[in-house]
């Protein structure tokens, strides 16, 4: 696995994140005083709360988001219901889909998932040397450390049978007590309830939003873990962009043409291979490695976003889904993951979900989801289109029979007489050649859809800004750029590091001398450089650095 650094290069220490994160109300799991009560039973994992900052992050998230797509593609924003009956979730495929696999520990009764739970410990082998929990544990060989390496590249392409397998083959147990797993079983990640005191409608709240939207989603996840990374109740901002099937170019293509994507394509990852390639969007379109223009125009884009918002180019990857990986509203799928102290973290998901959404809930209602074009020319057609090329033959092959037997046998469920056919004479049957003049054309549409984890971006990019200075590690930095008052009494020392924790980049004081000469103290986040006396003008950091001498405090000055 990559290892993480902080913007300025050193280890990421968590735990020294986490100090400032939490101290600091980010964002705070909920209902903590129950959670450490001896009285409570239960399970409220997962589930958080963003203080004054995390909540101003998520916003600004939220707002740049909507001006790079909304706004700038001119797309159509809804507010649409969280609660969603089952019925249509069935139809959707989510009830009997929508599961991801589990192990119980039977020893302390705990459920683990169980992908997640092969990864945990062939990370940790991979990480101690030693083929077991234990430090008495033989030490891994070379083929072991191959084997291991390449599960984990392939981690999410196992279906049940398979993880089951290496679970009893590689002897993987909990980590926590060693214990054994059982064998993996689905399990369904909707959060289910009904409508009305007569509880006779099922509902689920909703897994996905799968609409032009900004909203909550919910997933009963088996075992959340690595804090806003994995939650039951999360922001999304998705994107439904609909083309035509036949023609899915993008007229906006040309401008994401030769932005940069470090592709992990599914090829690779069958093959053992972690380390992804940069192509340009160009190049993986011409090449086929991406699908079609409209998927690769909106790869580029979420480039184009992640990079806008700080998102540091070397620690971003795209990584194509396997087979067995991919959703089942799915054609295909690109990730954007984010590497972060726990891994790469999927982050952003770019689907063509082809008509699958449109066509299974058309056919349920009997309601035609369809686009109606019109056409710049007629369209003459002597039969339906859904005979294609086989019409001619029909035709011939009906002609026939009724010229030659004066009728046209069809083929039956059985009849009460217990014959399987009928044959209609002529006289009940007649072909005539017909023109039909079409002037528009009727299709289902196809979806891209990108879909946005904003607590997940959120999370990966405080741990990619922050960084420490060095031998002074509890003055943690975090370089986003937010704007905070502090008019508190205490030193200007404390304020300074309390604005540095937020991620202020710049720090203006305002003091006795003001009021005195009309001068200002700015001081930057970075190099802790200050200057007094700024000009009334508009100059950038570098110009000040050369005009004025630093400011070293009242009576310091060279």
């Amino acid at each position: 696995m990559a290892s993480m650094t902080t913007l300025n290069g050193s280890r990421l220490d968590r735990s020294l994140l986490e100090a400032v994160l939490k101290p600091r109300l980010f964002f705070s799991e909920v209902f903590e005083i129950y959670r450490l009560s001896p009285n409570f039973k239960g399970d409220n994992r997962g589930l958080y709360d963003y203080g004054l900052l995390g909540t101003a992050l998520q916003t600004n998230i939220v707002d740049a988001w909507r001006k790079h797509f909304v706004l700038e593609e001119n797309f159509l924003e809804l507010d649409c219901s969280v609660l969603t009956p089952e019925f249509v979730l069935k139809t959707s495929g989510h009830v009997d889909k929508f599961a991801d696999l589990m192990c119980k520990g039977p020893a302390k009764g705990e459920y683990l998932r169980a992908d997640h739970l092969v990864e945990n410990v062939l990370e940790s082998r991979l990480s101690w040397g030693l083929n077991g929990p234990s430090k008495d544990s033989p030490k891994l060989g070379d083929a072991a450390i191959s084997e291991y390496n390449d599960i984990l590249a392939k981690i999410g392409n196992y279906d049940g049978p398979q993880l089951g397998e290496l679970i009893t083959r590689l002897d993987i147990r909990n980590p926590d007590g060693n214990g054994e797993a059982n064998p993996p079983i689905p399990f369904n990640l909707m959060f289910k309830s009904t409508i009305g005191p007569s509880s006779a409608t099922p509902i689920c709240l909703r897994p996905e939003t799968a609409q032009s939207h900004v909203g909550k989603a919910y997933k009963n996840e088996i075992s959340p873990r690595s804090g806003l990374l994995q939650v039951r109740e999360f922001l999304v901002a998705e994107i439904e962009h609909f083309v035509e099937p036949e023609n899915k170019q993008h007229a906006r293509f040309s401008e994401v043409c030769n932005v940069k994507l470090p592709l992990l394509d599914k090829e690779k990852q069958l093959a053992g291979n972690t380390t992804p390639q940069t192509l340009t969007v160009g190049e993986v379109v011409k090449s086929k490695v991406v699908d079609n223009e409209t998927l690769g125009y909106f790869l580029g884009r979420v480039m184009l976003f992640l990079l806008k918002i700080g998102i540091d180019p070397l620690k971003v990857r795209f990584r194509q889904h396997m087979d067995n990986e991919m959703a089942h509203y799915a054609c295909d799928c690109w990730d954007a993951e984010l590497l972060t102290s726990y891994g790469w973290i999927e982050c952003v998901g770019c689907a063509d979900r082809s008509a699958y959404d449109l066509a299974v809930h058309s056919k349920y209602t009997g309601t035609p989801l369809v686009v109606e074009q019109a056409l710049s020319e007629p369209v003459k057609k002597l039969v339906d289109p859904r005979f294609k090329r086989d019409a001619k033959a029909m035709q011939t092959s009906l002609a026939t029979q009724l010229r030659e037997t004066g009728a046209v046998t069809i083929n039956t469920p059985v009849l009460s007489d217990g014959s399987t056919s009928v044959e209609l004479s002529s006289n009940l049957l007649a072909i005539s050649k017909v023109t039909r003049t079409s002037n528009t054309r009727k299709y289902t549409p196809n979806v891209i859809e990108p879909s946005f984890g904003i607590g997940r971006i959120l999370y990966s990019l405080l741990e990619q800004v922050y960084w420490h200075r060095p031998h002074d590690a509890a003055r943690a930095v975090r370089y986003v750029g937010l704007l905070n008052l502090d008019s508190s009494s205490a030193s200007i020392g404390k304020r300074y590091a309390r604005n540095d924790e937020l991620g202020t980049p710049l720090g203006i004081t305002i003091d006795f001398d003001t009021l005195a000469d009309g001068s200002i103290t700015l001081k930057e986040r970075d190099s802790m450089t200050s200057f007094e006396n700024l000009a009334d003008s508009i100059e950038s950091w570098e110009e000040i650095s050369q005009r004025l001498q630093p400011f070293l405090g009242q009576g310091q000055e060279d």
